[in-house]
This record gives C-alpha cells, sequence and structure tokens, in this order.
C-alpha cells in the first residue's frame, strides 16, 4: 500500500540526525559573531534556536508535570496511564518545533531587513494579534481540523493522533507531516499580519508563540486544573477558553469540540457538546473522591542519585528503557543531590507509577530514600517510620496486599516486615516481602544436573531457604559463614537424611572446584578469582556484583515477566527490561492474585516454594532465566 502524500516527515529516518537541520541556524549564529556581530537582538536566527530551544522546554516539563501522579492523581481525566506503545509512537513529537524553525528560517532569509527592524516592545501588536488570533486562527483550525475527520482524510492524515490513548501535552507533536503544516499555517498567519501591519515586535511574537503552546499543553494535559467556579461566576468565558475536559471529550469521541482554544466557535457551528460542562463540573467538584483504591501497592525505593532520574516525571521516554548509567546524565546529578537533600528532611511516601491487571489496579508506591541511606544506623528509625506510615496508609485506603522492595525489607532493619506486622496485629492489608518467589526464580534457575553450589550470604532469610530447599534436591552445598551457631540452626531444620548436604565453609578457596555460585553478599573481584572457568553468578544481592571475569558468566537479579495483558505499564523498574519485575514484586503480584489472606513476612516457609512458583505460572508470569544453557 502506498504511502499517502504529506503523510510522512521528510526527515523520519533521520533519528537524532534530525536536529542536524538546525545546523545552518547554528552556523549562521556562529558566523556572525565571528563577523564581529555582538548585537544578538536583532539577530534573527538567534531567536528562532531560542524560541525552538524553549518551546521544547514548555512542553516538555508541562509533560513531566502532568506525570507527577502525587499530584495530579485526583485531577486526572481518563485514568489510564501511558503504556510503552504511546511513548514510542511520540518518540519524534518535537518534530513540528523543528519544521516551524525551517519556515521561519526561510521567512527571514526572504525577508531579512523585515524582522531585523522590529522593535521590543509594541503595545498595539497585541491587540492587533489577538484579533488575528480570534478572527483568522480560530475559524481556520476549526475548518481544518473538521475536515480532517473526514473519513479518508482521518485514516490516512489524524489517526495517528488520535491514537494516542492518553493525551499528554507532547501528543500535539504526534501527527502526520500535513497537520504540522496545517498548524504552522495557523500560529504563523497572525505573526505575519502582526508584521505587515506594522505593530509587530519581539516581544509580541516571543508571547503569542508560547502562549499558544502553553494553551495546546493545556488541552492535551489529561489533568483538569480550569476550576468550575470561573464558569459560574463569568458563564461567557466557557466559550473563550477551552479546558483539558473539553478537549478529552473530543480525543475519544471526535464527533465535536473541533475548536483550536475557543469553544465559540463549536457553539457557533452547532459541534458543541454540552454534557461537557457538566463533566467538568462533576470532576472538578469531586476531585479525589471518586480515586480507586488499588488492590496491591509495590513499596519501592530510590537506588542511587542518577538512577532517581529513571522516572517517568523527568525523562518518560528514558524511563521507558531499562535503567543505564549515562553521561548525559552528569549535568543533573547536582540538582537531584539537592533533591534528595530536601526529600530526606520532609518528604512522605509517594505515588510512582501504576498499571492494571486482571481488573485490579496495582500501584507503585517510593519511599523518599536513597540506597546508601539503609546502611547508615542513625537513619534506621525514620526509614521504618516512612514504611509504617505507608503500610497504615494502604491498610486505611482498603488495599488488599503491600510488597516491600529490596532494602525495605533488609532483616536487619525490620525483620523481613515482621516488625510492622507484630506492632499492628489488626491489619487488613497483607504485607508481603515476595522473598518466597525470589527463591523460587533462582532455584530454578540452578539446573538440575547441578550436584553442588557455592552460597554466599548464606545464613540470611533467602540463604537459608536456597540451602534447605537444594539439601533436599540431594545437592551439597558450600555454605559460606563465620557462624558456627547460625550454621547448625539452618542444619538442624534440614531433614535428617539431608543435613550432610549443607557443609560450612569460612573461606572462597573451598568453592575453587564449584561451577556454580549463588550470591547473597556482595564480593570483590579478588574474591571473584576463586571460581574456575565457566562458572555462572546465580546472585540476589543488591546491588548486583561487577561482571569481573569474563571467562564467567553472570545471572541479573531474580525477576520475572508480567503477563501479557497487564495494561498500562509504560516505565521500567530499574535496569529490568520493559514488562519484567523483581521477583518480590512479582511475589507480591501473585499474593494478590491468589487471594492470599496470610502475611509473608521473616523467614520463608520453604515448603511455600513450589507453591508460590506454579501460582505465579498458572498466573501467566514467565521466568526470566538468565543463566546460560
Amino acid at each position: 500500500m502506498s504511502t499517502p502524500p504529506l503523510s510522512a516527515w521528510p526527515w523520519e529516518n533521520l533519528g537524532l540526525f534530525k536536529y542536524l537541520l538546525l545546523g545552518p541556524l547554528v552556523g549562521t549564529v556562529i558566523h556572525l559573531k565571528h563577523q564581529g556581530d555582538d548585537n544578538l537582538a536583532s539577530n534573527w536566527c538567534f531567536h528562532v534556536l531560542v524560541i525552538s530551544f524553549l518551546r521544547s522546554h514548555i512542553y516538555l516539563w508541562y509533560n513531566n508535570v502532568c506525570n507527577m501522579l502525587f499530584l495530579t492523581r485526583n485531577r486526572r481525566i481518563f485514568q489510564e496511564a501511558i503504556d510503552f506503545n504511546q511513548i514510542d509512537k511520540e518518540q519524534d513529537w518535537d518534530n513540528f518545533i523543528i519544521l516551524e524553525a525551517l519556515i521561519a528560517s526561510l521567512a527571514i532569509y526572504l525577508f531579512p531587513h523585515g524582522f531585523a527592524s522590529l522593535p521590543l516592545w509594541e503595545t498595539k501588536g497585541i491587540v492587533a494579534i489577538v484579533l488575528l488570533h480570534v478572527l483568522v486562527s480560530e475559524p481556520l483550525y476549526y475548518w481544518m481540523h473538521r475536515l480532517l475527520h473526514g473519513n479518508d482524510l482521518f485514516t490516512h492524515y489524524h489517526a495517528l493522533h488520535h491514537s494516542s490513548t492518553v493525551p499528554q501535552p507532547v501528543t500535539v507533536g504526534s501527527t502526520t507531516f500535513l497537520e504540522a503544516l496545517l498548524v504552522a499555517t495557523v500560529i504563523g498567519l497572525p505573526i505575519i499580519g502582526c508584521c505587515l501591519t506594522g505593530y509587530g515586535s519581539k516581544s509580541v511574537i516571543y508571547g503569542y508563540i508560547f502562549v499558544f503552546d502553553f494553551l495546546r499543553c493545556l488541552g492535551h494535559s489529561n489533568v483538569e486544573i480550569v476550576p468550575s467556579w470561573i464558569f459560574d461566576y463569568f458563564p461567557f468565558f466557557r466559550y473563550l477558553l477551552y479546558t483539558p475536559t473539553y478537549y478529552s471529550h473530543h480525543h475519544r469521541k471526535m464527533k465535536n469540540n473541533y475548536c483550536l482554544f475557543m469553544p465559540l466557535y463549536d457553539a457557533m457551528w452547532n459541534t458543541l457538546n454540552p454534557k461537557t460542562w457538566d463533566l467538568h463540573k462533576k470532576l472538578t467538584q469531586e476531585k479525589g473522591n471518586s480515586t480507586r483504591v488499588p488492590d496491591f501497592v509495590f513499596l519501592a525505593h530510590v537506588v542511587d542519585i542518577t538512577s532517581a532520574l529513571h522516572v517517568p516525571f523527568v525523562f518518560r521516554s528514558f524511563s521507558s528503557m531499562p535503567y543505564h548509567a549515562n553521561l548525559l546524565l552528569l549535568p543533573f546529578w547536582l540538582p537531584t543531590f539537592f533533591v534528595m537533600l530536601v526529600m530526606w528532611a520532609k518528604a512522605k511516601t509517594f505515588l510512582f507509577s501504576f498499571y492494571h491487571l486482571r481488573g485490579k489496579l496495582h500501584q507503585t508506591w517510593v519511599v523518599p530514600r536513597f540506597g546508601f541511606q539503609y546502611f547508615l544506623p542513625f537513619a534506621c528509625d525514620g526509614i521504618n517510620k516512612h514504611i509504617e506510615e505507608a503500610i497504615l496508609r494502604a491498610d486505611k485506603l482498603g488495599v488488599k496486599v503491600i510488597s516491600l522492595a529490596a532494602l525495605n525489607k533488609n532483616e536487619a532493619l525490620n525483620g523481613g516486615g515482621k516488625l510492622f506486622v507484630e506492632k499492628h496485629k489488626d491489619l487488613k492489608v497483607r504485607v508481603v516481602h515476595g522473598n518466597t518467589l525470589t527463591a523460587a526464580v533462582i532455584l530454578n534457575e540452578i539446573h538440575e544436573d547441578v550436584k553442588e553450589v557455592f552460597l554466599t550470604g548464606a545464613t540470611s532469610k533467602l540463604g537459608r531457604a536456597i540451602a534447605l530447599y537444594l539439601c533436599r534436591r540431594g545437592v551439597r552445598v558450600l555454605m559460606l559463614t563465620l557462624s558456627t551457631e547460625r550454621f547448625q540452626n539452618i542444619q538442624q531444620e534440614a531433614p535428617p537424611d539431608c543435613q550432610k548436604n549443607l557443609v560450612q565453609v569460612t573461606k572462597y578457596q573451598a568453592a575453587q572446584h564449584c561451577k556454580t555460585w549463588v550470591v547473597g553478599k556482595w564480593i570483590t573481584p579478588g574474591q571473584q578469582r576463586w571460581a574456575p572457568p565457566g562458572t555462572h553468578f546465580h546472585q540476589f544481592v543488591v546491588p548486583p556484583i561487577f561482571a569481573f571475569r569474563r571467562d564467567c558468566t553472570y545471572g541479573e537479579l531474580a525477576a520475572m515477566k508480567l503477563p501479557d495483558d497487564v495494561e498500562g505499564l509504560g516505565c521500567c523498574e530499574y535496569t529490568m527490561g520493559r514488562g519484567i519485575v523483581h521477583a518480590c514484586h512479582a511475589g507480591g503480584v501473585v499474593h494478590s492474585l491468589e487471594g492470599w489472606t496470610h502475611h509473608e513476612v521473616g523467614a520463608l516457609d520453604v515448603d511455600r516454594i513450589d507453591v508460590v512458583w506454579k501460582a505465579a505460572l498458572k498466573h501467566g508470569l514467565q521466568p526470566v532465566s538468565s543463566c546460560p544453557k
């Protein structure tokens, strides 16, 4: 099937190299500066670049604020989350900014003196550009937009825009080339008209473009911020400025509300849906009352300074990919460090993301603490206070299951969540550390033909369960621990005929002939040297160990892929791939889906490892094995 004319972008195959299209503008500014032209105020190539830069940040930061669920969750119009498909589809959202910059540079080339002679301020220009917008741009956009909803034009040119399930400010740029040309005409005509009438100025041009962009962000934000009382006191105002609710009705229904910013033209041409105002009033007056209570909550924490930027409300496209250290993040390190100090002092647990699975709402809450803080003795009480408050809040809301992530269930911190369950014996919410499924994932990665395993972190919750399970399987487990008492306690838990399979070792040299290592305590590159070539390192240690040995293989942290019918998932969980979560997260999901009514805290019940594993597979969760066959 041939591509309709003007539907594809001319530079869609350039990737990031598309920004080189602005190179001539940059070159012109540098050339003029080199020639001794220090008056940048009269250099319109410079102004085009500045305007383009600021425009992109208007959309980016408005988009970021919309994704701050802890601020906007009670004002959302559509309750769905943004998924990976929408994020990928909107990856090149800023194409229209590049296009309009190129058009502006062409106009500068054709009329260089006209633009250079514009004054900084012209009061009459404000009146002129407002009148031109109201009398020219608004009706022009209305009819172009309405025509684009015709069958053939919609299919070829406008369907892409409406395919974004949840409108966001950057959804503005999810359009075809033809649509972008039409919008460029709409925004350009008042500017040209204002300049031709002699009332143009730099301030008017800057102001008009930025207000235009802000209003487009407002309509596409999916967050209702316009209070209904304004329309109650000033009824006619509802025809002068649309609201996010007004546009959202068009985005889903597509049969009315075609205006640019002014519903007046929908009213004039009988395409206004009067129910929009009722919906707007309901959303603003009942905000928060109809917020759905999550069925499951995963209580996460921040790992380090740079990974704190791996969140949807900072860089949406970055958070939609597995986290990796990036030099481009270095400029943000210091501001993030200061944010960390503020969070340390005052922040409370906040809503991070959410998705739907089997009709249940799953949310991720984040404790405002960074990984290194969990190892500071004086910080433990404060961290436990945050975790306790989150559990009590979940209990008050009616959440059924709350699962603790990584360091939030640290044994030394709170005994794997046992501290909270014993302190609040009447909890209705089930507290889950998820380690049972973590153990199951690791154990199912170990091949059945393995007869010997070297285990570090052997007396931890996970280490104990893995050792007891493997010894029952007939595997000889070399348990690295200096505490003979703790080793003997674990050994006595094993069946009498299996106790011989548990062997205490105190040095890494004992594993120099064992090719299967299960790492539960961080080991240095020097300690890894004792592993023989061909060793595979399974691990449940946070942070993961360095992949130092090239002649060995390294497993990732225990993880599982969520079922295929998960909806609204749009960010990756730390270093995990899309749709993949840490096993402790998946363990809480299984607990919720099964409807189990017991707490999973403290020591692991070895007899439940297979039960939890089979339940996970039954519900469509898939193991993510990093062990070579």
